[in-house]
């Protein structure tokens, strides 16, 4: 198995998903601009994404992968199954618990996530509204999430990959028949996202199950606590919670500090958030996710040697992608937005605003695509407390800038918190990681450094010179937009990788192939 190929593969669907992720931002934007609308939205669809992280794809996906893995290894197909059957039970039990307390609390839930609402009961009564509709999501999504870790623990890497666009697909799909259809339901029209997401996430699990099904590994939900696996997950989970919970409460409250500025500062933290994610959310939790089940598998069978030089080729991997994207969303930042968000309701005074949050933003690229390979080092060793301890660490120092930052920079300063914020998380998983002794960086990293460092600045000057010669970035409509600024990247990736090839790289240094 090579693992660039894969790593392509992976990546072209994920991006995929994003593409279409921002089709569904366009829509958005063009239909109710950057208004209290969508910061009512946005802060509310947060709430059950920030959950799905904290138990599904983060810190149950920590505890629940290592064991599975595990059993893959030393256990008959009779066991795994019972172990996840059992898994299945008790999340599908936690998952129920925590939307009877949801619906159960609604008002005061949306209070303490957006306080700022307080202030407008029409932010309120809609937040409220929208809460009770997307809330339930957590449950599907969660489901999904388990189906997923299953599907990637048995190398099936591109079917799970390519569910978040069935959810695009669906919020994309409400928001246009919503221009259509007047009903209650869709009154105010901004309920139709809300709708969208509850069907996407249904759909999600649909689309899975035949696979699980393929894998001989479709089981239903039991609940038996004395099964040793599961016990080996409940006893991991708390302290995963606690590590992945300290960036989640982070969100949190950037989104309490956002609710408190004037409208449209929810929609910009977003926008912007969603760029920068792009090169993490395809790139980074693609190596990540990719590189996960082997380091669990090395480090099982101890082989040491081979465990380290696969998380020196995914930091490699990471820095070689982070650098250029880094260059590419700074330099490009207001094209992007115009690109991809200025039309109708979202004007030139949004663009400005966004951007200044997403430069902020660029500056943690690099930090956040690694921490997505060092805590994945540690999840694979079944060491949750060490990135547990780091993260509350950088909590507190995020906060302490939060205050520094936003009297100074406001919204801008949140997003600057959160950069600098990722490279002492980075460094401190770095150090820690080291001292494990089972991890030592291969030999050659100044040369690679100097070369990709080299290399992303030819770009980035390239870059500069082509943009004298683009009109304005306003002129044409979407496709043109859109199809201008692709050239840009596609020439730009090119001329990076030609000075990666000149300096002596090439694609071949990037291969890894592993044996099941």
């Amino acid at each position: 198995m090579n693992l660039l190929k894969s790593l392509v593969s992976m990546s072209v669907v994920t991006s995929g998903c994003r593409i279409l992720g921002f089709v569904r931002d366009f829509l958005i934007a063009y239909t109710f601009g950057a208004s209290f609308e969508t910061d009512v939205f946005f802060s509310i669809f947060k709430i059950p994404n920030l959950l799905r992280r904290i138990f599904a794809d983060g810190a149950f996906s920590q505890a629940f992968i290592p064991v599975l893995s595990e059993y893959k290894t030393h256990h008959k197909k009779t066991v795994i199954k019972e172990f996840i059957s059992n898994v299945f039970g008790v999340l599908i039990l936690a998952l129920a618990l925590l939307i009877i307390i949801g619906m159960l609390f609604p008002s005061a839930i949306v209070l303490i996530t957006s306080p700022g609402f307080s202030s407008e009961i029409c932010k309120l009564t809609l937040g409220i509204k929208l809460f009770k509709i997307i809330f339930p999501y957590i449950f599907f999504v969660s489901i999904s999430s388990f189906i997923s870790s299953i599907l990637y623990t048995y190398n099936s890497f591109l079917i799970p990959s390519f569910s978040p666009i069935l959810l695009n697909f669906s919020v994309i799909f409400f928001t246009i028949l919503s221009t259509f259809v007047k009903n209650s339901y869709f009154s105010p029209q901004i309920l139709s996202l809300g709708w969208g997401v509850i069907i996407g996430g249904i759909l999600q699990i649909v689309y899975q199950l035949p696979m699980l099904s393929i894998k001989k590994m479709l089981v239903l939900p039991k609940l038996n606590f004395y099964n040793t696996g599961l016990q080996k997950v409940l006893k991991k989970i708390a302290p995963a919670i606690l590590g992945v919970s300290a960036g989640q409460i982070s969100i949190v409250i950037n989104s309490i500090i956002a609710s408190l500025f004037n409208s449209g500062s929810i929609s910009w933290l977003y926008y912007a958030d969603r760029l920068m994610e792009f090169p993490i959310g395809v790139l980074g939790v693609s190596v990540s996710t990719l590189i996960f089940p082997k380091l669990i598998k090395y480090h099982t069978l101890k082989a040491n040697k081979d465990y380290s030089r696969l998380l020196d080729w995914g930091l490699r991997i990471a820095v070689a992608l982070a650098f250029p994207s880094t260059a590419l969303l700074a330099i490009l930042s207001k094209p992007f937005i115009i690109a991809l968000f200025e039309y109708g309701h979202f004007i030139d005074f949004d663009t400005v605003m966004t951007q200044k949050i997403l430069l902020c933003y660029t500056l943690g690229i690099t930090a956040l695509m690694s921490i997505k390979v060092l805590s994945t080092a540690f999840y694979s060793i079944k060491d949750v407390i060490t990135p547990m301890k780091i993260s509350f660490i950088t909590l507190f120092i995020t906060q302490i800038m939060n205050i520094i930052f936003v009297f100074f920079l406001k919204q801008s300063g949140l997003a600057l918190s959160i950069s600098i914020s990722a490279w002492i998380n980075a460094l401190l998983l770095f150090v820690a990681l080291y001292k494990t002794k089972k991890f030592h960086l291969q030999p050659g990293w100044f040369l690679f450094l100097t070369r990709i460092f080299c290399s992303t600045i030819i770009m980035s000057l390239f870059l500069w010179f082509m943009l004298y010669f683009i009109p304005s970035w306003s002129i044409g409509n979407i496709v043109v937009r859109i199809s201008r600024i692709f050239l840009v990247c596609f020439i730009s990736s090119s001329i990076y990788l030609i000075a990666l090839w000149c300096f002596g790289m090439n694609l071949k240094q990037f291969h890894y192939i592993v044996y099941d």
